[in-house]
């Protein structure tokens, strides 16, 4: 536990396997902490399951009305309010330019994670965008604790045109995004990723909310409910600004052309 002026941190993290939360939910509250920091759906799911009571502010989730946190963004109501990295628009999105990426892409492979409600919802929007347009669509959820390399064929043997990697924090540990990235790389499969660190351990492109915009507001939000405000009261918030990175390097390699349009759009570009 760290110290600040005035505050005490307390910090408890599950690395990759999802299935933890429920236990590190209930630690916090068990200390007991004023108030739940939480990041992605199965945080804050775990946390409202842990405490009616206790605040929480979700740092960032795909879809808080979707999973069941809240019943709506402008009226949470409860203890839990927060930020709403919109994912599942962002999900679509991502799709939308991969196509643009990949001339006469047939088969997209959508890659998740185990014992997540938030891919689970994913997985069902995203394959029926794809089979609107008439594609073809399957899902593959990797368990990163009990076989990551596994896993990871299960997406080779799919023979997909492009992967669609689905926005969950437990991707972003480095022993996690820096094997994808190198997986994909040697089986040359196109992918858009959730965050930028994916982009610059060598990922093709991504597309994203700027969480450090994301977080000062969050910050904003934990001061005002430990002054006092009711979390209820807070409506949860959307995310407002977005990064698309692209490495060229990476597209190269695959044989892909950048098009014009998302190039002249990329936040920023990788040489």
């Amino acid at each position: 536990m760290d110290r600040g002026n005035n505050i005490r941190f307390g910090f408890r993290s599950t690395e990759v396997d999802d299935t933890r939360q429920p236990a590190r939910a209930a630690e916090l509250v068990a200390l007991p902490v004023d108030l739940i920091l939480t990041w992605g759906t199965p945080a804050a799911l775990a946390a409202k399951q842990a405490t009616p009571s206790i605040p929480i502010v979700m740092g960032s989730i795909g879809d808080p009305v979707a999973a069941g946190v809240i019943p709506s963004l402008a009226h949470p109501g409860g203890n839990v309010t927060g930020f709403s990295s919109q994912s599942f628009e962002l999900e679509e999105k991502r799709f939308e330019l991969l196509r643009e990426l990949v001339p006469g892409m047939r088969r997209i492979v959508m890659l998740g994670n185990v014992g997540n409600r938030y891919v689970e919802l994913a997985m069902t929007r995203i394959e029926r965008l794809v089979e609107a347009a008439g594609l073809n669509f399957e899902g593959v959820k990797i368990d990163a604790v009990n076989g990551l390399e596994n896993d990871l064929e299960a997406v080779r043997q799919a023979n997909p045109d492009g992967v669609l990697v689905a926005a969950v924090p437990a991707f972003y540990s480095p022993h996690i995004y820096r094997p994808m990235v190198a997986f994909m790389a040697a089986n040359r499969l196109p992918a858009i990723y959730n965050t930028r660190e994916f982009v610059d351990a060598g990922g093709l492109i991504s597309y994203s909310p700027n969480f450090d915009d994301q977080f000062r507001k969050v910050a904003g939000y934990v001061d005002r409910i430990l002054r006092g405000t009711s979390p209820g009261e807070l409506p949860v918030q959307q995310a407002a600004i977005f990064e698309l990175l692209v490495n060229l390097g990476t597209a190269k390699a695959l044989g892909l052309t950048i098009p014009p349009l998302i190039h002249a759009r990329a936040t920023e570009v990788i040489e």
